[in-house]
């Protein structure tokens, strides 16, 4: 896909200049690699020639060396990985719509996150970055890169071990759904409390008297479950059309995805592994296709809205 970058002659200029940064931070990465190779090195050969002393000293002289070299370089690699995001993947955002900008270093607050009720277990750890923002039409979207973490203990011999488990990481889309909604809808993957055995069942917050709702759609209720404490409302909002809208729309996706409407909001959760937006070290940035997975996913998202309609206004906010 066509990321823009062949017809954009301010971002070739801004391509060309960090690649020469990027060259130079690849070759310090390079060298320190290498010291830490010798540093193993020389202390093998000082076992094996029965010089511990001078393998220590080569061993201590190598990694010393790297690991200052490593750390002297930190700050330019986060000012090349903010320039990339702000100036490279900022530019292509335009590409798609004039609208769209990015903020690296913000993304979707945790209580929205929460707030959003995809998800039912707490998070004792919470990320999140690059948020992305615009319009289509007449529908405001953002989305982030958001990844959530809850945290069990065991016990061992040493005293306690903490184990991280994943709640969710990937996208978190949100869009204005122009409608103030009485309760909040939620539609989950079938079989997504089961996966967390025992300890969901024991961690789930309460959201009133929510109860399933049967739709008429088999093929959407054979993929998902839908919740509300409104029976009318919620098929109000998914309708026929909306209920296949968003089977389409799964069906571009590798895993199931969860949506819910809360407030004047539609949020959606699209888990996905891939980190994006990030600027590479060890590969060019010349490249044609940088640009086009990064390219791909924004313009998904950006689509979403046509995808499902929303800016057929068929309520008004109250």
């Amino acid at each position: 896909m066509d990321s823009g970058i062949s017809n954009n002659s301010a971002l070739h200029e801004v391509l060309n200049t960090l690649e020469v940064e990027r060259k130079k931070i690849a070759e310090t990465y390079k060298t320190t690699y290498i010291l830490f190779g010798l540093a193993i090195v020389f202390m093998i050969i000082g076992l094996l020639i029965r010089f511990p002393t001078l393998g220590f000293l080569g061993f201590a002289v190598s990694a010393i060396t790297g690991i200052v070299m490593h750390f002297r370089i930190g700050d330019d690699v986060k000012k090349y990985k903010m320039a990339y995001k702000t100036n490279v993947v900022g530019s292509a955002l335009k590409n798609i719509n004039e609208s769209l900008t990015i903020t690296p270093q913000s993304g979707l607050p945790e209580y929205e996150f929460r707030s959003s009720e995809l998800f039912t277990t707490e998070s004792d750890r919470y990320k999140t970055q690059d948020l992305i923002s615009g319009t289509n039409d007449k529908t405001s979207f953002w989305f982030a890169e958001v990844h959530a973490e809850y945290k069990t203990e065991t016990s061992t011999k040493n005293g306690t071990r903490t184990n991280w488990h994943t709640i969710f990481k990937g996208i978190v889309f949100v869009a204005d759904f122009n409608k103030n909604f009485n309760v909040s809808t939620v539609v989950r993957p079938k079989g997504f409390g089961e996966a967390f055995g025992s300890w969901f069942s024991k961690n789930v917050f309460s959201f009133g008297n929510t109860d399933v709702i049967e739709l008429e759609n088999i093929d959407f209720s054979n993929k998902f479950v839908t919740y509300s404490s409104n029976q009318i409302e919620a098929r109000y909002i998914l309708t026929p059309a909306m209920m296949e809208r968003i089977l389409d729309l799964n069906g571009k996706c590798d895993e199931t995805i969860s949506v819910s409407f809360i407030h004047s909001k539609m949020y959606i959760a699209f888990p996905l592994s891939e980190n994006y937006f990030e600027a590479p070290i060890h590969s060019s940035l010349l490249d044609p296709d940088l640009l086009s997975g990064d390219h791909s996913i924004v313009k998904f998202m950006h689509d979403i809205v046509h995808e499902l309609d929303l800016n057929t206004r068929i309520w008004g906010k109250e």
